[in-house]
C-alpha cells in the first residue's frame, strides 16, 4: 500500500510538472484561449505600463532604461513561469497528503460564494485573496528571517513597473498556500472568470511600481497607487514604524483600516532601499541565494 501511494504521488509531481510546462508553451505558441493566457497577457500589459512611463515620466530624470531594468524584466518570467512550472508538482503532492489526511477544499469554509452572483464571486474573490496578500506582506516585514527573502524585492534602487515581480522564489513558498487557504475560506471555489481578477492584480501592481504618479484621487482610500508604493520602499521611515509602512497590495483600505498608512509627500524623489543595502548581491543567480542565513 505505502508503495502504491508513494507511486502515485510520483506521478502526480511529474503530471503536474508536465502539465505546467506544456500549458506555458502553448500559452507562448497562442494555442489556449486568450483569456487565460497569461504568458501574453503579462507581456502586453508590461509594454502598455512601460509605454505610459514614457509617455508620462513622474521622475522625468530616470532613464527609459532605468537600473536593473533587464533584471527586473527576467524577473518577471522567472517568477511568473519558470518558477511556477518548477514548483507545480510540489503544491499537487502536497494537495493529495492533506487529502489523505482529510482536508480538501471545503474544510475552512466561511462564505460559500457559489450561491452569489458571478459578479459578486468575483468581488468577493478578488478582497478576500487582497487581504491574505496584504497581510503576508506584513508578515514579511515583521519576522527577520523572512524579511531577509524579501529583500530581493526592495533591492531597488529605481522604480518601474517590473519592480512589481523582482522578488526571491521563497515568497512563492509563503504566498501560494496562504492565498490557497483564502480560497479554502471560500469553499474553494475559484470563479470561472477569476482570470479577471489576476489580470486585474497584474496591471495594478504594475502601475503601483511604475514611474508615473497615480493617485486615484478620492478612490486613494480604496486603491493601492505608485505614490502609497513608493513610500512602502522608502529608505528612511518613520521612527515608530521601522519595520514597514503601506504593505497594500492591490487595495490600500486594509493600510487605512490597521493604520499602516505613511504619505509625507508626493515628489517621488526619495532613496529606496533600506540603510547598509549596499552590499547586498546585484545578480539574479547571487539573490537566489540569500536569505538563508543572516546578513
Amino acid at each position: 500500500m505505502y508503495i502504491y501511494s508513494m507511486k502515485n504521488y510520483i506521478e502526480a509531481f511529474l503530471n503536474a510538472f508536465v502539465g505546467s510546462f506544456n500549458w506555458t508553451l502553448k500559452s507562448i505558441f497562442f494555442e489556449v484561449p486568450w483569456y487565460t493566457n497569461f504568458f501574453w497577457g503579462l507581456t502586453v500589459l508590461s509594454f502598455l505600463v512601460w509605454g505610459l512611463e514614457i509617455a508620462f515620466p513622474w521622475r522625468k530624470s530616470q532613464s527609459v532604461f532605468r537600473k536593473d531594468f533587464w533584471l527586473d524584466w527576467f524577473y518577471m518570467y522567472f517568477n511568473f513561469f519558470v518558477f511556477s512550472i518548477v514548483i507545480s508538482g510540489v503544491y499537487k503532492v502536497i494537495g493529495l497528503l492533506l487529502n489523505d489526511i482529510g482536508i480538501d477544499k471545503s474544510s475552512l469554509t466561511l462564505i460559500d460564494i457559489t450561491q452569489y452572483a458571478p459578479a459578486i464571486q468575483l468581488i468577493l474573490f478578488f478582497i478576500v485573496l487582497d487581504f491574505v496578500q496584504w497581510f503576508t506582506h506584513v508578515l514579511l516585514h515583521r519576522y527577520d528571517f523572512l524579511w531577509r527573502f524579501h529583500q530581493v524585492h526592495h533591492s531597488v534602487k529605481e522604480m518601474g513597473f517590473a519592480a512589481h515581480l523582482r522578488y526571491h522564489w521563497m515568497e512563492n513558498i509563503l504566498y501560494k498556500p496562504l492565498k490557497t487557504i483564502g480560497v479554502m475560506l471560500l469553499g474553494g471555489f475559484e470563479p470561472e472568470q477569476a482570470f479577471i481578477v489576476h489580470f486585474v492584480a497584474i496591471a495594478i501592481g504594475h502601475l503601483n511600481h511604475a514611474n508615473i504618479k497615480i493617485t486615484w484621487g478620492p478612490l486613494k482610500y480604496i486603491f493601492n497607487n505608485s505614490v502609497m508604493h513608493l513610500y512602502h520602499h522608502a529608505q528612511v521611515l518613520p521612527a515608530d514604524r521601522q519595520k514597514g509602512v503601506n504593505f497594500g497590495i492591490s487595495l490600500s483600505v486594509w493600510d487605512y483600516i490597521f493604520k499602516t498608512n505613511y504619505i509625507p509627500e508626493s515628489s517621488g524623489t526619495i532613496a529606496l532601499g533600506w540603510q547598509g543595502d549596499e552590499s547586498f548581491p546585484k545578480t539574479f543567480f547571487k539573490q537566489l541565494f540569500v536569505g538563508f542565513k543572516k546578513n
